[in-house]
Order: C-alpha cells, then structure tokens, then sequence
C-alpha cells in the first residue's frame, strides 16, 4: 500500500499546481512554449491558455518571451516565474515528505 497525493494553490480559484509547475519546469529546459507543450502532449493554446491565466491570477509576469527572427524565437522564466518555480519544488518536496512520514507512522 502506498499514499497518493496532489497539490495546488487557490486565492478563491485555483493559482498553481502540479500542470503549471511541469509546464514552467520543461520551458526553463527547453526555452521554447511550443516544445514544453510538446514534450507534455498538450496543445501550444492549451500551454499559453494556462500561462495567461496563472498570470493574471499572481498578478505576476511568469515568462518573457521573444518573437522569431534569426535567433527562432523562444521563451525563459521571468524572477517571479522562477521564484514560483522554486518555491512550489520546495513546498511539493517538504510537504510529500511530511505526508510519506505520517504514512509511515500511520500504516507501517
């Protein structure tokens, strides 16, 4: 046996969780929307549908972005998208290890 768990931010709706978190972690990889999206089997307009969302809801810029030319264009995380970023790594890290703990206590 073995707990499953999943985790999200809300302010009244939801702001971030696990889809964005993958979503900003393979564009910080790969520099590009479109090949993050790709590489998660989703559409480009589902990915930038999520990112204006998350991004009018923090009231923050996640992503700076730059349009084709020689250089192809591509997309990195602005401060606040990396800051986002780090913090929910750490908060999912912490927080999994605090419920895998209970677990243990709980059903070993």
């Amino acid at each position: 046996m073995r707990v499953r768990y999943k985790f999200w931010l809300e302010d009244g709706e939801h702001v971030f969780g696990e889809g964005l978190f993958e979503l900003l972690q393979e564009i910080d990889r790969r520099g590009s929307i479109n090949q993050a999206a790709r590489s998660l089997n989703m559409s480009y307009r589902q990915a930038w549908g999520q990112l204006k969302k998350a991004e009018g809801r923090l009231g923050e810029r996640l992503l700076s972005t730059r349009v084709g030319g020689e250089t192809g264009g591509g997309a990195e995380l602005t401060p606040a998208g990396k800051w986002f970023l780090q913090r929910y790594r750490q908060f999912r890290r912490e927080a999994g290890e605090a419920i895998e703990a209970a677990f243990q206590r709980h059903f070993s």
